[in-house]
């Protein structure tokens, strides 16, 4: 199986076109669309969001992400191989699946080694039909990745910065994601259930609790979002367009208990 992550959008050919190579090269391959509607050139949501499908993937399944404003210069394309495949530009995007995969090694695409599968012209602005997709169909395949790439150090794969960081009672977070219904979802995982959430910057005491229904509509709280993270929220509205945050903003946050 393979999973499929892109900010490409669906006008124009642009998810067929690498659906089809995909296809070309491995006819049998189970193709799962995520979704191709992450912001354009969001490095950060799109590996929030390649998280949570890694997280309740069977071992094996491959996830393609192609989140790449970089095409065409020299940033890598890469492979992590773990108990599940990581198929992305050497950008952060692995950040955030990489921590459930369990990863023993890392590979290059080579452009030359690639030709032997990929036989038309590779451009350099489509890596995603040219690159990430054969070499996602190929893995899927059972082919060895040496067949196409070169290993690298694991340890030297690029890592965003999303490190929730501590300054006495207060929080220094940073919006991971934004969903369409605007619950902000922050960087802070695995912490101790507060009575109460403070947002300081906008003089805001929330309520912390279970679901979005325990408040009145247009009411805001905080609660434990369904992939873990601390979320702000409006019942029945958009904490985003409340606050006016967006992903990648940080926001100043007590934990009160």
């Amino acid at each position: 199986m393979i999973t499929i992550t892109t900010d490409f959008g669906l006008k124009g050919p642009y998810v067929g076109e690498m659906k089809v190579a995909m296809l070309k090269l491995n006819p049998n391959a189970r193709l799962v669309d995520v979704t191709h509607s992450i912001t354009r050139h969001s490095i950060l949501e799109g590996s929030f969001v390649m998280e949570q499908v890694v997280k309740y993937s069977p071992q094996g399944t491959v996830h393609l992400g192609v989140i790449d404003p970089g095409v065409g210069t020299n940033r890598r394309a890469i492979i992590i191989e773990g108990e599940q495949w990581l198929v992305v530009p050497d950008n952060g995007l692995a950040t955030l699946p990489m921590k459930h995969i369990k990863p023993r090694r890392a590979y290059e695409i080579d452009m030359k080694k690639i030709k032997k599968y990929v036989t038309w012209e590779i451009s350099s602005t489509f890596h995603g039909r040219d690159l990430f997709g054969p070499a996602a169909a190929l893995i899927d395949k059972g082919v060895d990745p040496l067949e196409f790439s070169n290993e690298i150090p694991l340890e030297s794969i690029v890592r965003l910065n999303i490190t929730p960081r501590r300054e006495g009672d207060v929080w220094i977070l940073k919006v991971i994601y934004v969903d369409d219904f605007g619950n902000v979802i922050l960087n802070l995982e695995g912490y101790e259930k507060p009575k109460e959430v403070v947002l300081p910057d906008f003089k805001l005491t929330l309520p912390y609790l279970d679901t979005y229904g325990q408040v009145k509509p247009g009411e805001m709280l905080a609660l434990p979002g369904s992939h873990g993270y601390l979320e702000i929220a409006v019942n029945q509205g958009s904490a985003a367009d409340v606050l006016k945050i967006k992903v990648g903003d940080e926001i100043r946050v007590i934990l009160r208990r």
